[in-house]
């Protein structure tokens, strides 16, 4: 089977009553790795608990088709106003970094958080305030212990409606914590604000500038006109792909690009045009 070693994607795009049946789907379309969620087996993403003999069916799984997991999804509101709900945030990130160190599984993805309660992705003004900042680098500095435990990397991403909302604020949060187990998901279309687009090539290139060396996983996600990531296929939308790619390979970044923020039925026509991307790179 031809497989493209760089192109992978979010396991839980594929809704299938079974993991085998969702990894079929995956393998379908030639793709040799995933972003896998505990989602994809009926569990929420940071689990209470997490059997090992589930551990052993996901590995058989995976194994059967040749897919890697190249990153799990980890993701929780670190800055949550509710200091319960981030501990309890916590003590699952526990329970996920030891179930990824049994999978083999490298890398844990994060996200930042943002002071609105009940959405970990929504803008809110108090994202800005030295309390947020200092929120989450002790969330972080909790984080960071249990993936040191557990021989995992911590990867966040800079998102509009995070407290790191930039690709400075990114590079303040690894200069400020100098850990060689916290990296980036560079996602291209989550860095843009309103009235951005102008500028797309000089935001690009000062996040690749910046963080480009720390990237250990790239998300794939297509950005509309209206600012909204996620509402497109790659290829259908604005995203200066060709631009990404170049400076993604400039940093010499070998790592997998991972598909998200897409239906099923746009999986098809999205693989085909990375590939083309990737191939005339």
């Amino acid at each position: 089977m031809r497989t493209s070693p760089h192109l992978g994607i979010f396991a839980k795009t594929f809704t299938r009553p079974t993991l085998a049946e969702a990894l079929d789907a995956v393998a379908s379309h030639r793709l040799s790795c995933v972003q896998f969620n505990f989602s994809c087996v009926g569990m929420p993403t940071l689990p209470e608990q997490i059997d090992l003999t589930l551990l052993g069916q996901i590995q058989h799984e995976m194994a059967a088709r040749q897919i890697q997991i190249a990153a799990v999804s980890g993701t929780f509101n670190m800055i949550h106003p509710d200091i319960a709900q981030r501990g309890d945030g916590l003590r699952r990130l526990g329970v996920l970094a030891e179930a990824c160190a049994r999978l083999g599984a490298p890398v844990i993805t994060l996200c930042t958080g943002t002071r609105d309660p009940t959405d970990m992705w929504r803008r809110h003004a108090d994202n800005d305030s030295p309390e947020a900042w200092r929120d989450l680098l002790a969330s972080l500095d909790s984080a960071l212990a249990i993936a040191e435990t557990h021989g995992i990397t911590l990867a966040f991403e800079p998102e509009t409606g995070n407290v790191v909302d930039s690709a400075r604020k990114g590079r303040r949060l690894l200069d400020e914590m100098q850990s060689p187990r916290l990296k980036v998901v560079m996602d291209a279309a989550n860095l843009f604000h309103a009235d951005s687009l102008s500028r797309m090539k000089t935001i690009l290139d000062e996040a690749f500038d910046l963080l480009g060396h720390d990237i250990v996983l790239a998300h794939a996600k297509e950005l509309d006109a209206s600012i909204c990531p996620g509402t497109h296929g790659p290829g259908r939308g604005v995203l200066d792909w060709d631009h990404v790619l170049l400076r993604l390979r400039a940093t010499g970044f070998k790592g997998p690009w991972i598909l998200h923020g897409l239906e099923e039925v746009d999986v098809s026509a999205s693989v085909a045009f990375l590939r083309s991307k990737l191939e005339a790179s």
